[in-house]
């Protein structure tokens, strides 16, 4: 039996042909067909927002963000809802696969740099039967997104020297 301590609970999902994992830890919950609300100006990741009882939930295309092919747009996707700290975020995913426990020494860690928009998010690799999985960092996600705004805040009406 694999120790807690050397080891992490793997949330697996597919996009496209290829595995990813988070750390099952910050898994809210999985949604299946939600009604996202689009947002104008945002990155192209950023497929909508979803209302979550009473809360309003980014929802990132995992595709788009990775830099891979688009998926069918008939094709019903499932949200993967994220906590981070305060903060909820939802993956677009094809498919939420399992849970494994995965022993951080099977976890091939990669360049902390990625010199690829489309891979800083990928952190470590591990093998299964069924082939790669890319273990992904969820806050590094989002916060790549928050560097590609499309341009500064616009403030509107009286400026009290701020």
């Amino acid at each position: 039996m694999v120790s807690h301590a050397a080891a992490f609970d793997a949330c697996s999902f597919r996009a496209g042909p290829h595995c990813f994992a988070v750390d099952s830890a910050c898994v809210a919950e999985v949604l299946h067909s939600a009604r996202l609300t689009p947002v104008p100006l945002s990155p192209a990741a950023v497929a909508g927002l979803l209302h979550l009882r009473g809360r309003i939930v980014p929802v990132i295309d995992i595709r788009r963000r990775l830099g891979l092919e688009p998926g069918e747009p008939d094709v019903a996707q499932t949200n993967l809802v994220l906590r981070l700290g305060d903060d909820w975020v939802s993956l677009l995913v094809d498919e939420v696969l399992d849970v494994q426990v995965v022993p951080l020494d099977e976890v091939e860690r990669t360049a902390t740099t990625a010199a690829s928009p489309a891979t800083d998010a990928v952190v470590g690799v591990f093998a299964t039967e069924a082939g790669l999985v890319h273990v992904l960092d969820p806050v590094r996600l989002v916060q790549s997104l928050l560097k590609q705004r499309t341009g500064p805040f616009v403030r509107h009406g009286v400026s009290h020297g701020g």
